[in-house]
């Protein structure tokens, strides 16, 4: 073999190398699945999520448990599930006490917990401010005509109906942003209730997740009860406009949670609340919703492809967000998160 027939030869290997290394690299021999669970307040957006990235990722499967937030937090905890998702932060001693080490919270979406009725005959925008919202979960208001009502709601003709309470019956991030929503507009709700996943309620009928509560007020004439938006929506349950910090009535929706975002102090642990914020735009009971992960994967493969997931989320999925009535994150935070996530694993 002469000298030129040897070059040709010894390129033709290089670039035959460098070919199959691509391969390998943008094609792993082996499929992946991806297991989560928690939150219901996100499931209908965790469905398009992980059913886009899959079309994208054939070799990525991501299977997802709505569960609610309580029960997402307990997997991921003891290493059951890749990942968790919650809409209520979890506590310090919650995360000492996990069995995988430290939990790292990751926001990746915002939405609003709206309060939805069934109430006969009435028709228009039933308004309600913060401290009516409060006795009624306190059971302190217990008819629709009460005077408080009455009074935001000026012509509207309200029944003598006994309001009935739905509550959620597991532990739940919506009910954390529920709770910690009362919490900052009402002292006796405060010292008495408190915020947290699961609570002792004062008074009320207890269901299910997002899905148990939506059928619970469906179901009962009189009702009001508190869930996501999406699913208000998606069973036409009208829900009411909420009197903010400023004095505003304002109406949940993408731009209102939006706003509602925008004065939130985040801090480095992205551990942080947007309820009854400032501004007269800004809905006072929206949440985020977080992606719990062990700062540390017992396989690296799998942690590398659950974080190049999660950085999907971050990027192209949060275009998904406001078709299902979810908002998406600041731009200004999700720089902040995509950064965090190069420094684990």
């Amino acid at each position: 073999m002469n000298g030129l027939t040897r070059l040709a030869a010894a390129v033709l290997a290089v670039t035959l190398l460098s070919s199959c290394t691509k391969k390998e690299q943008s094609n792993p021999t082996a499929n992946i699945q991806l297991t989560g669970a928690g939150s219901t307040f996100v499931f209908p957006l965790m469905s398009k999520w992980t059913a886009e990235y899959t079309t994208a990722n054939p070799n990525v499967q991501v299977n997802y448990q709505s569960i609610g937030s309580g029960g997402g937090i307990r997997q991921v905890s003891e290493g059951t599930v890749d990942f968790g998702a919650t809409d209520g932060p979890m506590k310090d001693e919650q995360i000492a006490a996990a069995s995988v080490g430290p939990i790292v919270h990751v926001p990746v979406i915002m939405g609003a917990a709206v309060a939805g009725y069934n109430l006969p005959g009435f028709t228009g925008e039933l308004k309600l401010t913060s401290r009516v919202v409060a006795d009624i979960f306190l059971g302190k208001i217990t008819q629709w005509n009460d005077p408080a009502i009455v009074a935001t709601n000026p012509g509207a003709k309200l029944p003598s109906t006994k309001i009935v309470v739905a509550h959620r019956a597991d532990g739940s991030g919506t009910t954390y942003i529920w709770t910690d929503y009362l919490s900052k507009v009402s002292p006796e709700w405060k010292s008495k209730i408190g915020t947290n996943t699961s609570v002792e309620w004062p008074t009320g009928i207890g269901a299910k997740g997002n899905e148990g509560v939506a059928g619970m007020i469906q179901q009962s004439p009189g009702a009001i009860g508190y869930i996501e938006m999406i699913y208000a929506d998606q069973n036409n349950i009208p829900y009411a406009s909420i009197q903010n910090s400023s004095g505003s009535f304002v109406r949940p929706s993408v731009e209102s949670v939006t706003a509602a975002a925008a004065s939130a102090q985040v801090p480095d642990d992205f551990r942080y609340s947007i309820t009854n914020p400032a501004g007269k735009d800004a809905y006072p009971i929206a949440g985020t919703v977080w992606l719990l992960l062990p700062a540390k994967a017992k396989d690296p493969e799998r942690g590398r492809t659950l974080i190049a997931f999660v950085k999907w989320i971050l990027g192209p999925g949060q275009d998904l967000a406001g078709p299902l009535h979810y908002s998406r994150l600041p731009t200004e935070l999700v720089a902040r998160v995509q950064q965090s996530l190069d420094q684990i694993r």
